[in-house]
Formats: structure tokens, C-alpha cells, sequence
């Protein structure tokens, strides 16, 4: 049997902090090509993924993993009690960067895989996809194994991504949808001044001050059925103004958006520029907005891909999860134009923080689920 645990560890060894990639997925090649999967590297800008199938190509049915092996950085390496890249175990805790987010779910998941197409090889295909930059821009990860997979014409017919989604215990929380995210510059110019003689200047603060305030004021809307509220949070504003007796000439802010899917980036991005554009003119000053939109929210309605995830769970934890879209975005924003497509892994309490660690029984665990889901796919 393939253990899960040593593999986590042997993958926390390696120091693949975005966008390096550290030795991991060539690791997780040689294993997969000695396990039958056909490998290819789908290297691209500079990062680094990797594509592996089991299974002809033009079989009808085929499930989907995919993960990342990049990593945070590590921060302040002296405040961590056990070597970052050590993957040192004590009282059954696995320590180490990636042990949650989210070596420890690839690991899994590449064990389940080997041993199930070893000892009950399915009428099908397994696909695992695993990128080196998801921590990143993820410009050139699961994008570009999913253009790959579309000029090759392989295809997942349903995925499963296996990051942390259990906020306390593990079993309690699938995510079968993210909401979107964006974010909006403003740029705000007006006139400098002496600040003993205002009328002189035109100041852009005020303007900036108002429309941050519209802004957050908004109530975006109050949920859906499977949606909390969209939230909009102020996340700066700023002139690098030292001096007291002057009125800047420009100032700058930002926000941040998490929306459902009442709304599109292209939505909220024309509500964001009219709000800018009534401000300037209301205060005589000129506003530049610049809108990155990192991705839209989705759902993947409740049906037959969630319910054998939830039964998988369910047997091997004793729990059913929660169906979800909380929490930030994830590399499914990208794959659910291609498939059918949700979330599970294990509990993430640690991830990112100094002294990530993992319970080894989560990692067996989550192994033993991931492994009742293929064989529930493909009976």
C-alpha cells in the first residue's frame, strides 16, 4: 500500500515556494510513471505542472484530481519550532510548510490513485493534474493544463479538488462553488497646494475619502440559496503625504470585492467606474480605475458529483458534510468551465501560518475517502 504520510513528508521536503518547484512534481512523476500513469510535464511562464493519466484516452468516463504543490512562504524562519522543510512528525503531527496546504491533499490523492488502478483497475481513466502556481498569479498552472488538456483532447468528465475545506473537524465541509473576487485601483488628482490657502488647490482626499465611503456603505445584496452576502471591504488608502502644510496632489485607494453570483466582474466593474465617475465629478477631480477581476464566482449544483463525495465522507468519517461556498477562490474557478467540479480535503486551521501541521491519521484518512471515491465512481 502506498503511504500517504511518508509521501506528504517526502513532498514537504522539497522547498517548492512559489514559483519554485523544488523537486515535487518530479517526484510525483517518477511514482506516477512507475505506477503506469502516462506523465507529461506542462511547464509554462516559468512554472512548473505536471499532467498524468491512467487509462486510454478515449474511454467515455474519466474522474479528475487536481492540486498544487507550491507553497507560501515560509516568513520569519525563526519563529517556527520545527525546520519548515523538515517534515519532521512529533505526537502525531506532521510539521512543515505545504503539510496542509496542500501537500498532504496530493499525497493522498496520488496513493489513492496508484493503489486503486494497481488492485482494481477500472473501465475508465484517472486524471491528476498538479500545478506549481496556485499560491501565485496561477497564470500559467491549472490554466495551462487545462489548455493543454483542450489541444490534446483529454477530458475530465468530473474533478475533485483536494484542498483543506474543513474548518474544524474533518468530514464537516465540501465546497461545491467559490464566490467570485476582484479588486479596484483608484488613482484620484486634483491640484496641489499650501494648506493655509485651500481655495487655491483642489484637494483630492475628500473625493477619495467619499467615494470609499459609497462604496463600503453599498449593500452589494443579501445572499442566495447557496451564497452568503458579497462583501466589499476598503483595504487602503493613501497619499505618502509627510508634510502638514501641503495639499497632495494625488492619492490612491483600493478595494476588495467577494461576490456571488448575482454578480459578474464585468457587473460590478461598470457599478465601480460610474461610482468613480460621480465622485470626480462632484468634486472637480479626475479618478483612473484599474480593475483586476481573479476570478468569477460558480456553483456546481447539489446532484450526483456532490452526493457520491458526501457519501465517501460520510462512510469514512461519520459525518455528512456541509455543502459550501465559503472562503476565498481556488483553482476550481478555472476547471468548472471545463467539468462538473468540487472540493474536499482536510482540515485547514494552520495553513499558512508559522508551524503548518497535520494530524498523520487526517492525511490516512483522507486517503481512505479519496480511494471509496473512485471505487464508488467507477462501479
Amino acid at each position: 500500500m502506498t503511504d500517504p504520510v511518508q509521501l506528504t513528508a517526502d513532498l514537504i521536503r522539497c522547498p517548492s515556494v512559489t514559483p519554485e518547484e523544488g523537486g515535487a512534481l518530479v517526484l510525483l512523476e517518477e511514482m506516477l510513471s512507475r505506477a503506469g500513469f502516462t506523465c507529461t510535464r506542462v511547464d509554462r511562464g516559468g512554472v512548473c505542472n505536471l499532467f498524468a493519466r491512467w487509462g486510454d484516452k478515449g474511454h467515455a468516463r474519466s474522474f479528475g484530481f487536481n492540486g498544487h504543490t507550491d507553497v507560501v512562504p515560509v516568513g520569519d524562519e525563526a519563529a517556527w519550532t520545527r525546520p519548515p522543510f523538515g517534515a519532521e512528525i512529533h505526537d502525531g503531527i506532521l510539521y512543515g510548510r505545504g503539510a496542509t496546504d496542500m501537500k498532504s491533499g496530493v499525497a493522498a490523492f496520488v496513493a489513492a490513485a496508484v493503489d486503486f488502478v494497481r488492485d482494481t483497475p477500472p473501465d475508465g481513466a484517472i486524471i491528476l493534474t498538479v500545478t506549481g502556481d496556485e499560491e501565485g498569479d496561477a497564470v500559467d498552472g491549472t490554466t495551462a493544463l487545462l489548455d493543454y488538456m483542450q489541444a490534446q483532447d483529454e477530458r475530465m468528465s468530473v474533478c475533485l479538488v483536494g484542498e483543506p475545506t474543513c474548518p474544524n473537524e474533518m468530514g464537516e465541509m465540501m465546497k461545491i462553488g467559490r464566490r467570485g473576487s476582484m479588486t479596484a485601483w483608484f488613482e484620484v488628482t486634483g491640484v496641489q497646494g499650501h494648506s493655509a490657502y485651500p481655495h487655491r488647490a483642489r484637494n483630492p482626499l475628500p473625493a477619495l475619502a467619499r467615494l470609499m465611503d459609497r462604496l463600503a456603505s453599498h449593500e452589494l445584496d443579501r445572499g442566495t440559496d447557496h451564497f452568503d452576502a458579497s462583501t466589499l471591504a476598503v483595504v487602503t488608502m493613501d497619499t505618502g503625504n509627510a508634510a502638514t502644510n501641503v495639499i497632495p496632489a494625488q492619492c490612491r485607494g483600493a478595494v476588495n470585492i467577494r461576490f456571488n453570483d448575482l454578480h459578474s466582474g464585468a457587473s460590478l466593474s461598470d457599478w465601480l467606474k460610474a461610482q468613480a465617475a460621480d465622485v470626480a465629478a462632484e468634486f472637480g477631480v479626475q479618478i483612473d480605475t484599474r480593475i483586476k477581476v481573479s476570478g468569477e464566482s460558480f456553483l456546481t449544483p447539489p446532484g450526483p458529483l456532490s452526493d457520491l463525495v458526501a457519501r465517501a465522507v460520510e462512510a469514512e468519517t461519520g459525518r455528512r458534510p456541509e455543502l459550501s461556498t465559503t472562503g476565498g477562490t481556488s483553482d476550481a474557478r478555472f476547471i468548472k468551465d471545463h467539468c462538473p467540479v468540487v472540493e474536499f480535503g482536510l482540515v485547514g486551521r494552520t495553513m499558512h501560518q508559522v508551524d503548518e501541521s497535520v494530524p498523520v491519521e487526517q492525511i490516512r484518512q483522507l486517503k481512505a475517502i479519496y480511494a471509496r471515491i473512485l471505487a464508488d465512481y467507477f462501479a
